[in-house]
């Protein structure tokens, strides 16, 4: 396998087979990952509205989602990411979290009874 310009090239066409195959184990490997580490943000839904609701807080915390979404901002400008992709995926993952807390304790996102 040769690479100029950063990209890859083969010799044959088994290297790319090689290539595919072990990038897309990887890429399962990776997902297991992803899903390990939502599954364990969303886990912890349960102890954030149960401070909140000690607290008085409603579910919605609109300058904490200001300030996640504006460090996933940077953080995809850094690692060359489309910015508006990673923001859908952590509304998606917001939601998730605010839907268990809503489990948790039956009540709207206005942190109404």
């Amino acid at each position: 396998m040769k690479s100029d310009d950063g990209l890859k090239s083969f010799n044959n066409k088994e290297e790319a087979e090689i290539l595919l195959m072990e990038s897309r184990i990887r890429i399962d490997e990776i997902d297991n990952q992803l899903f390990d580490l939502i599954s364990q943000r969303t886990s912890l839904a349960r102890d954030i509205v149960l401070s909140k609701d000690y607290l008085g807080m409603p579910i919605y915390d609109e300058k904490r989602e200001e300030a996640v979404h504006k460090k996933i901002k940077e953080a995809a400008e850094r690692n060359n990411l489309d910015v508006d992709i990673v923001d859908q995926i952590v509304n998606m993952l917001t939601i998730l979290s605010k839907n268990e807390q809503e489990k948790i304790l039956r009540r709207n996102v206005n942190g109404q009874y």
